[in-house]
């Protein structure tokens, strides 16, 4: 496996370079911040059809092996100042950078190409509109309870009544 070591998510003392990664030189293993892991560092290993993140937390090594096409897709996030791309998952601390940057036409052009080489949508998240808010009103209060809903409703049956015949009672 290749190392690009130049190009790590976390930058030395002293260095200005932000991060990068070529999407043709793949496999990669860089290191990126992560506030919950120990010394706040976690290692990446990207390959094209599996992420492998290792990390620490609280002493206790972890390795979390993610396939490719379990990620959503690939966004841009950012402002005008910094964009980033990111390798979106539907759990958040499993997300990874690919690029930091603030030159639109190059983060356009890595965009459409990390793309189409993990063969994810394009997310746009300064477009998307946030999930609508949820009613705080309870829906469901009026309902019969769910331990009611295996009764029959309606009246009681009638217990069968026996005419003329001795009843048998145990006394002590």
């Amino acid at each position: 496996m290749r190392r690009q070591t130049a190009t790590c998510g976390v930058t030395p003392a002293g260095s200005s370079r932000s991060l990068r990664l070529d999407p043709l030189s793949l496999p990669v293993r860089f290191d990126a911040h992560d506030p919950r892991a120990d010394g706040h560092v976690r290692q990446i290993e990207l390959h094209r059809e599996r992420v492998v993140l290792r990390r620490a937390v609280r002493g206790m090594q972890m390795a979390i092996n993610v396939r490719v096409a379990d990620f959503t897709g690939v966004a841009l996030r950012g402002n005008d100042d910094a964009q980033t791309l990111v390798l979106v998952h539907r759990d958040p601390s499993l997300s990874i950078p690919l690029l930091v940057g603030a030159d639109a036409d190059e983060i356009a052009q890595a965009w459409a190409v990390w793309s189409e080489l993990f063969a994810l949508p394009q997310l746009d998240e300064g477009a998307r509109k946030p999930a609508p808010r949820r009613r705080r009103a309870n829906a469901i209060r009026a309902r019969r309870p769910k331990f009611l809903m295996r009764r029959r409703t309606g009246m009681a049956r009638e217990l069968p009544v026996h005419h003329g015949e001795r009843e048998i009672i145990a006394r002590n």
